[in-house]
């Protein structure tokens, strides 16, 4: 596999969990009750920065001359946990839904983590991209915390 091969399959890799994020966050939204605006915008913004995401590496998949993704993660290669997130936040409560969330989030920070230890050849604006999407998720990451941990500590 050539070079740039590798790096486009990570690169989609990437773009896959994004989509992935991004419909486990829509129907997290879907599932929230009325009152729960708060959680709603939160992951209403968090699906926006996926989109982003991934509409960005699908430009550089584009760029290196490769065919972006267009699904999820389905097809086995990566995580489901955002699968299981949309199968089963039915009827869960805000805790529960923030549990998921960050599991979820976890997961994100998995796959960016492994593509920037990939054997790939990674160009250096490449690798600034995907460093500053991982920040993001980071940074999405100890927001859900942080609210989880709230809702934590109210119910005890």
């Amino acid at each position: 596999m050539n070079a740039d091969n590798e790096l486009i399959g990570v690169l989609n890799d990437l773009i896959r969990i994004n989509r992935d994020r991004t419909e486990g966050y829509h129907k997290a939204v879907e599932e929230l009750k009325p009152a729960d605006i708060d959680l709603k915008t939160m992951f209403t913004n968090m699906a926006n920065t996926s989109i982003q995401n991934a509409n960005e590496l699908t430009a550089e998949v584009r760029n290196l001359g490769g065919e972006p993704a267009t699904d999820t993660t389905q097809s086995g290669k990566l995580y489901r946990v955002w699968m299981d997130i949309r199968a089963g936040i039915s009827a869960r409560d805000r805790k529960s839904i923030l549990s998921l969330c960050e599991f979820g989030e976890d997961s994100a920070l998995k796959a960016y983590k492994l593509a920037l230890e990939s054997d790939a050849e990674i160009p250096a604006d490449i690798r600034q991209l995907i460093l500053e999407q991982k920040s993001e998720l980071q940074n999405a990451h100890d927001l859900v915390k942080r609210y989880r941990d709230m809702h934590e500590s109210i119910q005890s």
